[in-house]
């Protein structure tokens, strides 16, 4: 393939990429693809090499029009954000791309990753919550602190990070995009991992929705009992309204629900968790 010098087209590669003794003082370099490494803490674990074949094209035509952000090293640079880029520039054959510098710690280079996965393409259900959980644990970061820096809701950040609970054969199911992150997060509860297994993978074969995951799951687990002694389920509707509101609110929601009424109970820490919830409600 054209090892022509990629860039951000004639003029804007010009202006950002300069030369002599402006280059010393901009963060915009020409750097060799060999010398730089990806990122160890980056979220996304696969590439799709068509998606990578078709940038590379692209890059080929017209350059690459947007640079890779890197770290500088002992021995080289590595990636903040734009494997996909620097890969398909491998791929198209350039021998260096424009890249910005940025002085980042560890979980600044992380978080960032993540955003920049997360605005240009889908990571996987489980990558997204492996990097949640490495941002916690690894790095100090309490779940309302990644939510905040990464635009999420807290309750979603957590029920990302419950994902990986699941047992090794329901996560093979979502890996591979058989189940979705609603269909396995109606799994959570389910305490038996054979019987959550085979929910799972009877959902796959018939193509259950997730309401009827909720429900199998529902009639396994303990009822609560009425004044009268009787057992009864909680709906499933009543139990996906509570994960749907939970999500788009981003703080705890309960639902209490009986004789065709009952009540909401949305639980807050500040007044500025308030604020947001009336903010929401009141929105066009």
């Amino acid at each position: 393939m054209s090892s022509r010098r990629g860039g951000l087209g004639r003029g804007l590669s010009s202006t950002l990429i300069p030369t002599g003794e402006q280059a010393s003082a901009s963060p915009y370099r020409e750097i060799p693809v060999n010398q730089i490494r990806p990122n160890p803490s980056q979220p996304r674990s696969h590439h799709d090499e068509q998606t990578l074949r078709g940038l590379a094209r692209s890059i080929i035509e017209v350059g690459l029009l947007q640079p890779v952000v890197v770290q500088e090293t002992d021995d080289g640079y590595t990636l903040i954000s734009g494997e996909r880029r620097w890969r398909a520039a491998q791929l198209a054959g350039l021998q260096s791309i424009p890249a910005m510098l940025r002085q980042a710690d560890e979980t600044g280079a992380l978080t960032q990753a993540l955003i920049e996965n997360l605005q240009r393409e889908d990571l996987t259900p489980l990558e997204e919550a492996s990097a949640y959980r490495e941002l916690v644990n690894q790095h100090g970061l309490t779940q309302q602190e990644v939510a905040h820096r990464v635009g999420k809701g807290r309750a979603t950040v957590a029920n990302s990070i419950r994902l990986l609970r699941l047992p090794p054969p329901i996560r093979d199911l979502l890996e591979t995009a058989q189940l979705t992150a609603g269909h396995a997060r109606a799994l959570l509860s389910v305490s038996d991992p054979k019987y959550a297994t085979h929910i799972a993978k009877r959902a796959v074969a018939e193509g259950w929705t997730v309401r009827q995951i909720e429900a199998a799951v529902d009639a396994r687990a303990p009822r609560k009992r009425t004044s009268r002694g009787a057992r009864t389920p909680r709906p499933a509707e009543i139990v996906e309204l509570e994960t749907r509101l939970t999500d788009q609110l981003g703080l705890p929601v309960s639902i209490s629900y009986g004789n065709q009424k009952g009540s909401v109970k949305v639980r807050f820490k500040s007044i500025d968790d308030l604020q947001r919830v009336f903010a929401k409600l009141i929105a066009p």
